[in-house]
């Protein structure tokens, strides 16, 4: 049993078991052996920065630590690296200096963005025939086709002294996602969800499954 001090020193990610964004924080979490407590924002329709754990953008996924709070993913993946004594070798975006794999992440990020408006126009009642929701929806099924059609060039690209990168987290929580969400199939993605099935072969992967919190 950890100890008083162990214990309050220990991070809390805010967030939700169901989000693609919270899972990359935990696949990182889990690589990194970091242990995190979870405190779930039940309700996404609120408009209290205390539900978020203090972020203004109302938006999750948040790590607060006793060295302070940080918004976002990419900063929580940030924040963890920095906590593990592992220090493994992390390929971060402004490490890909390559149009191929700089183009791929920002589209990956882009496509769980687009995801998660779909899904909130979705829970706030918004008509699939809004042409504002039309077009997201084009441009999710545009992105996610570029990245069928070059991800495995890109993952290839990837520097191979590496022993985890943000680009491979961020696209197999998005390719799994659609599918738990029911946004978009994937049946017909094969490099992707060839990608995914040797992904998930990560012990990570396995302790961070998709589900919905009660």
């Amino acid at each position: 049993m950890p100890d008083a001090l162990e214990e309050s020193a220990t991070p809390t990610l805010v967030g939700r078991s169901s989000s693609h964004f919270t899972r990359v924080t935990r696949i990182f979490a889990a690589e990194m052996r970091i242990r995190c407590s979870l405190r779930v924002v039940h309700d996404l329709m609120s408009s209290d920065p205390d539900d978020y754990g203090g972020n203004p953008a109302l938006r999750i996924p948040v790590l607060q630590t006793p060295q302070g709070v940080w918004f976002g993913a990419l900063n929580v993946c940030r924040a963890l690296w920095r906590r593990s004594s592992l220090r493994p070798h992390v390929i971060w975006p402004e490490d890909l200096d390559e149009p191929l794999l700089a183009n791929a992440q920002e589209l990956i990020l882009q496509a769980m963005a687009t995801e998660v408006t779909l899904i909130m126009s979705k829970l706030s009642d918004a008509s699939d025939r809004n042409a504002h929701h039309a077009k997201m929806r084009a441009g999710l099924v545009n992105m996610m086709s570029w990245l069928e059609e070059n991800a495995q060039a890109a993952l290839a690209a990837l520097p191979t002294q590496r022993d985890l990168s943000y680009l491979e987290v961020t696209l197999f929580c998005l390719v799994t996602h659609l599918e738990f969400r029911n946004v978009l199939p994937t049946a017909s993605y094969s490099h992707l969800n060839l990608f995914c099935q040797q992904f998930a072969l990560r012990p990570s992967v396995g302790e961070t499954p998709y589900r919905f919190d009660t």
